[in-house]
């Protein structure tokens, strides 16, 4: 039997009626770009990267979490990471960014929470590198953490997360499909006044360009004019910030990291987290004054682990050479374009401090436009 777009487009609804926010973009024909995503569209598509959550509910007030994301499985203070972080709009608190500007490295897991929980994450970070037998000489730890704002639904004075939170976030790190939506630093979050929360997407390039992988992870907490595959979304459901002149708040932030294993050096992964800029920007976002909007970008290239010591005082490393990036500059712009959509589509309504309540994504709608507009894929 054929299936006509009507009949698709029912089969769709029914869909939403029977798993809710479950389903991810894809899954309702909404595909992002031209590049094939990795098998599970996610970060951990890159090999060796896994990601933790730790999820902070209680009572009627508290609404918040950590997410870790672990670029490989050995000891990352020994074999750092070749790393740089991009300030799309630095209204931020996000910690370790000099030491990753001056050396161009990252010796710990990446920890994702909420803006008054940065010292706790930071700690958390300190004592798991002092922790592991081989750092028992180490007496420097540069700790990188992300956060956004999520006092709106989250009872965010309260500091509700603590340093055990992170090492359980470290310690639940998996490889595999990533939990999405209102989860681990995404849970009290909002994004172009929907629930927003964690989303993942990733890359795969054909071998022709390298056969690299480029794996996604956000944080969505910001505001701005929602489009959908070009779609004009909140233009369509009026429903977006400065409408009649009423200055309805679009400050927010977004946390984006971007991990390849493509061998690249810090001042090409700079210009790799540059470009996920673009896909927030695709999707209506504006990094607009009250924003903190930053990317940290990773290589997990083998051959370029860079240890902590060393008897050569040389550095012997495979690089990607300018002129062969552009193809990751669209797998970055891609995966973090969908990233984002992923954390809207998966986050579900949410009500905490004082009784604030986020409606999610209204799906059914959405779906009705992108037929309108024929972008949804029969």
């Amino acid at each position: 039997m054929k299936i006509t777009n009507s009949l698709f487009f029912i089969i769709l609804i029914m869909s939403i009626h029977m798993n809710a926010q479950n389903q991810r973009l894809r899954d309702y024909g909404i595909e992002i770009g031209v590049l094939k995503p990795g098998k599970l569209n996610a970060i951990t598509d890159v090999e060796g990267v896994t990601v933790g959550h730790e999820t902070i509910i209680e009572g009627d007030h508290i609404r918040t979490g950590v997410t870790a994301i672990v670029p490989h499985q050995g000891n990352i203070f020994q074999n750092k990471v070749p790393a740089a972080i991009y300030i799309g709009n630095g209204f931020g608190k996000l910690a370790g960014y000099s030491q990753v500007k001056e050396l161009g490295n990252i010796e710990t897991p990446i920890i994702l929470t909420n803006t008054l929980s940065v010292a706790a994450a930071t700690e958390g970070l300190v004592s798991y590198t002092l922790n592991q037998k081989e750092n028992a000489d180490v007496r420097s730890v540069n700790s990188v953490v992300g956060e956004t704002n999520d006092g709106y639904l989250n009872d965010i004075r309260g500091r509700h997360v603590t340093e055990q939170n992170v090492l359980n976030a470290i310690a639940n790190a998996k490889s595999g499909r990533v939990e999405e939506g209102n989860v681990g630093a995404g849970t009290g979050t909002v994004c172009f006044g929907y629930k927003g929360g964690i989303g993942t997407s990733s890359r795969q390039l054909p071998e022709s360009l390298g056969g690299y992988t480029v794996g996604v992870l956000v944080q969505t907490n910001f505001g701005g004019v929602l489009e959908i595959n070009g779609v004009p979304i909140a233009k369509e459901l009026q429903k977006y910030p400065y409408r009649d002149k009423i200055l309805n708040d679009a400050d927010g932030s977004c946390m984006i990291v971007v991990i390849t294993d493509a061998p690249l050096n810090a001042r090409n992964l700079e210009r790799l987290a540059k470009r996920a800029m673009l896909g927030l920007a695709k999707t209506g976002g504006i990094a607009s004054n009250g924003s903190g909007d930053y990317v940290i970008a990773v290589s997990t290239a083998k051959e370029n682990l860079i240890p902590y010591q060393s008897d050569s005082i040389y550095n012997d490393k495979k690089e990607v050479r300018n002129d062969d990036m552009s193809p990751l500059f669209l797998a970055t712009i891609e995966s973090t374009e969908e990233a984002i959509l992923n954390a809207l589509f998966a986050a579900k309504t949410v009500t905490g401090r004082d009784g604030h309540t986020i409606e999610s994504l209204p799906i059914y709608k959405v779906l009705e436009l992108m037929k309108k507009y024929n972008k949804l894929k029969d």
